[in-house]
């Protein structure tokens, strides 16, 4: 790019300023009541959202201040439309200046917003709408908005909802009278966040004003958020990590913010770091593990990053959303240093939906931090002392944010000490109020305050180690296997990338369980695949000490979740439903 190194405050080749990362304005951490406070406060600064191209050229610039009077005008177009307080708006999340208008607009009418994803690549039309109708059912809402791009797809599952459809351009045009808004009372309901899926697909995660508030201020304080940041994003505001993370905090926190939207990195990654070097300021900027990858994979040995890229006031590089995975960070590090990454930026977290976004957090400046695991300790078993002890790396995943509390405990609810592998649960005001309508769902997780959160780790010297999904474990003849060991043991075969092979558990014949392991497959010859089929079957012995079901199956195969992280559940019922058909292996002559 050409515009590599430019001030973000000064005029862009497009001829608009990005509003700046300071103003007078005394910034505030978050300590509002409700998030309508939070906007109006934001829209007494000069800060705001600007969203850029594909390649990073900047197309919108949206004040804070901007953004309050249009959230307001469609508040009204909303009421006048026969939306009331409590009912749900479901919102298409497209990554643009309409959805946070209307986000913001449906929490100013009383209403509940309900932010939904886009269409993707994978599933085609109808399965769009299939996904889209879903949630639908399970949200129950007034009114379906969306981009007009994509009308014909809303509509019909609007219609298959009974709800109205219509396009955001469209709701800009009806009348927009004044009615007498009421300020939320902080336990109201803020809005609904679908979890991203894998094991609880579809529920609605209630979040009130105050739990969000509450979260938001926990991590901004943690962050240190503060003179001279600003925001960097392209993760889609469906998920929790981008909405509140990358959208809602940095209103709450009069951040100003640039963006590109999640398809466009997708096409162009290191779109992203452009745009974190033209920052003059402090970079804030998240990412899921795979980001980090895809970035260090586009970028050969032979390039002169520095000559591209200036990523040294990246003051928070964060880590979240998948399992953080060390050998990928060392290879951003070893890419990206000579542009002036620093390893110390590298902020790890871990959160979930349900307790709003985050639990913990890597205080700043402290990088990742590992701790090698005998696998013995991991599968919960002594094995053959005889034979060498293997280990696993597990990510320091920070301490709790203010007001959150942290127990690992036992199967019996027993509370565990220091480096006891066990349930994680965590208690705070951030926690969500319940999934929406699903009573049940709620009592099974909710217990006394405390969140299960389902996944499993250890506590150390007031630190988060998670180690994987409880839900995810694959239990063969008493001891435990992480999915994710066999998954990256087969990534380390040349070939593959993270997100190819998915672990799971299945029943053989004889009633017994087997791992089981669905591997993209890029090869065409039908000896090399045999070949190849025999080399992820020795790896993966090497793994579990057991022979293992490997099939090769078609890229782009293995389905994923909303928020792009492989879905194993997904996979597994797929394949033994038949809909994932596997490569046939030549026998060995």
């Amino acid at each position: 790019m050409t515009d590599v190194g430019t001030a973000p405050n000064a005029p862009e080749p497009t001829g608009l300023t990005p509003t700046p990362n300071d103003c007078p304005l005394p910034r505030r951490r978050s300590d509002f009541a409700t998030f309508t406070e939070a906007v109006d406060y934001a829209a007494q600064s000069a800060k705001g959202l600007n969203f850029h191209d594909m390649r990073g050229q900047l197309e919108r610039v949206y004040t804070y201040s901007e953004m309050r009077d249009d959230a307001l005008a469609m508040a009204r177009r909303l009421r006048a439309s026969g939306v009331e307080k409590e009912d749900r708006v479901a919102l298409i999340a497209e990554t643009c200046a309409e959805f946070a208008a209307l986000f913001c607009g449906v929490i100013y009418a009383g209403a509940w917003p309900v932010p939904l994803p886009l269409p993707t690549g994978f599933g085609g039309k109808e399965g769009y709408i299939d996904q889209l109708a879903v949630q639908l059912s399970s949200s129950d809402p007034k009114m379906l908005v969306y981009p007009a791009e994509i009308a014909e797809m809303g509509a019909a599952a609007a219609e298959r909802q009974g709800c109205e459809g219509i396009d955001w351009d469209s709701l800009a045009q009806r009348d927009d009278p004044e009615f007498e808004m009421s300020e939320p009372d902080p336990d109201d309901i803020c809005y609904l966040q679908y979890s991203s899926g894998s094991t609880r697909f579809p529920t609605g995660v209630a979040v009130t004003h105050r739990a969000l508030l509450d979260n938001l201020a926990g991590h901004a304080i943690s962050m240190k958020i503060g003179e001279n940041d600003r925001g960097v994003s392209w993760l889609p505001w469906y998920h929790d990590m981008g909405l509140v993370g990358c959208f809602l905090s940095l209103v709450a926190n009069q951040v100003s913010v640039d963006y590109l939207k999640t398809e466009h990195f997708a096409r162009r990654p290191l779109a992203w770091l452009d745009l974190i070097s033209r920052n003059k300021g402090n970079s804030l900027s998240y990412s899921p593990t795979f980001g980090y990858d895809i970035c260090a994979r586009r970028i050969s040995s032979q390039s002169h990053v520095a000559d591209r890229f200036d990523l040294s006031r990246w003051r928070l590089a964060g880590n979240g959303a998948d399992m953080i995975r060390p050998d990928v960070m060392q290879n951003f590090v070893n890419a990206f240093s000579d542009a002036g990454f620093k390893a110390s930026a590298f902020t790890p977290s871990y959160g979930l939906a349900e307790a709003t976004l985050a639990v913990t957090v890597m205080p700043p400046g402290e990088g990742i931090r590992v701790e090698l695991v005998e696998e013995e300790r991991l599968s919960g078993t002594r094995g053959d002392l005889s034979r060498p002890a293997r280990y696993r790396a597990i990510v320091n995943c920070g301490k709790p944010v203010p007001g959150m509390k942290v127990e690992i405990r036992g199967e019996n609810g027993d509370v565990r000490g220091d480096h006891q592998i066990g349930k994680v649960w965590c208690q705070g005001t951030s926690v969500m109020h319940s999934y929406f309508r699903d009573e049940a769902a709620t009592e099974e997780c909710l217990i006394d305050g405390w969140l299960d959160t389902g996944d499993m780790g250890y506590l150390a010297d007031g630190y988060l180690f998670i180690v994987g999904r409880a839900k995810d474990m694959i239990i063969i003849n008493g001891k435990n296997h992480w999915p994710q060991d066999i998954e990256w043991a087969v990534e380390q075969l040349p070939g593959f990338n993270h997100g190819d092979i998915a672990a799971f558990a299945v029943e053989k014949e004889d009633g017994e369980e087997a791992p089981a392991v669905l591997v993209h497959c890029r090869v065409i010859d039908p000896e090399e695949r045999a070949k190849l089929h025999e080399t992820i079957r020795d790896k993966v012995r090497s793994i579990t000490g057991m022979n293992c079901v490997v099939e090769l199956v078609p890229p782009r195969t293995l389905p994923r979740t909303s928020s792009g992280k492989l879905s194993r559940a997904k996979a597994k019922k797929l394949y033994l439903s038949g809909e994932i058909q596997p490569f046939e292996i030549l026998e060995a002559a």
